[in-house]
């Protein structure tokens, strides 16, 4: 079931991937689009790929105070939103060293994460406005260590969160020694996870928080979060692409990926309160969209307010809030 009136919606990532494949859709079912771009070259190419009366605003996630301005100019607005999106993901897996956000803060966890906690604590105001609000996370399967993607390299675990407890500057949230930017990433997802369960707790389970995750998306184009690592290594990428897209088929298409975020942000059967839901590969070039348990780090409520409130600490460090 799909949403009878147009709905007001606030979209990051929506320049590429799977974000800009369920930008197209919901810009097609008259969907009125806010999508927060990095610069202004991507904001024009985000108009020209989209069409339709689509509102970009210039906000460079790995500036929180870039991200904090834009969320100040959209309160004073006085505008409303019936959904928030929260969909943007970098990745730069190979990395044997950390890159560092505007404020000095790796930068995985920077924009994954932590911008988008800024964007949710801001925004959920202008989200009560809505008869039919929700709030859609994009996070990933890899956060799982009993996943397929979750059992290649370092699994995915935050420890005791030493590296974020020390402040702006740490590599890893588990603050170990040795940088890891695929575990960077496995652990942001595993962040976006307890940041769902934390605004759902905050709501009081009164607004569809939706956590999912799109499974192994490597687009033919090379766009979404995979474009960095084609520039840096094609040939790897293009061999890696070939085996898990062409040869085993345990990937997904970008327009079916884009189809299910869609769906989950125009779905008004939505109900009240935390769900995560897989698209799990049950066979080669079969997967199957459903209701799944996340990994039982993923569900650990003390974690996700601690994860929430040294976020919430970090950013006062950094003189955003």
């Amino acid at each position: 079931m799909t949403r009878a009136e147009p709905g007001r919606i606030l979209l990051t990532g929506g320049s590429s991937g799977i974000g800009l494949e369920a930008a197209r859709l919901l810009n097609a079912q008259g969907h009125a689009l806010t999508i927060l771009c990095r610069n202004q070259a991507s904001a024009d190419q985000t108009l020209a790929l989209v069409g339709g009366a689509v509102r970009t605003l210039i906000c460079d996630l790995a500036d929180l105070r870039a991200v904090a301005d834009i969320t100040h100019q959209l309160c004073d607005s006085d505008t409303s939103f019936d959904a928030l999106v929260l969909n943007a993901g970098l990745q730069y897996a190979g990395d044997r060293q950390p890159r560092w956000s505007s404020q000095g803060i790796e930068l995985t966890f920077a924009v994954n994460q932590l911008a988008h906690q800024l964007i949710a604590m801001r925004l959920i105001p202008l989200l009560r406005r809505s008869a039919n609000p929700r709030l859609v996370i994009t996070a990933s399967e890899v956060h799982n260590p009993a996943s397929g993607g979750g059992k290649v390299g370092r699994p995915a675990s935050l420890g005791d969160l030493a590296g974020l407890r020390a402040g702006a500057g740490f590599g890893m949230v588990d603050g170990s020694d040795r940088f890891d930017a695929d575990k960077a990433y496995k652990d942001s997802k595993l962040c976006n996870l307890l940041m769902a369960r934390e605004l759902d707790r905050h709501l009081d389970g009164t607004i569809p928080v939706i956590a999912w995750s799109p499974g192994l998306v490597i687009p033919r184009s090379g766009g979404g979060f995979f474009r960095d690592n084609r520039r840096r290594n094609p040939l790897a990428m293009a061999a890696f692409a070939l085996v898990a897209r062409d040869l085993f088929r345990i990937t997904e298409s970008l327009e079916r990926a884009g189809s299910h975020l869609a769906h989950l942000v125009m779905d008004d059967s939505a109900t009240p309160g935390f769900t995560y839901i897989t698209n799990t590969l049950v066979r080669p070039g079969v997967h199957h969209f459903e209701v799944e348990d996340t990994s039982p780090e993923a569900a650990d409520l003390q974690k996700a307010a601690e994860l929430w409130k040294l976020s919430e600490l970090l950013m006062d460090r950094t003189t955003v809030c």
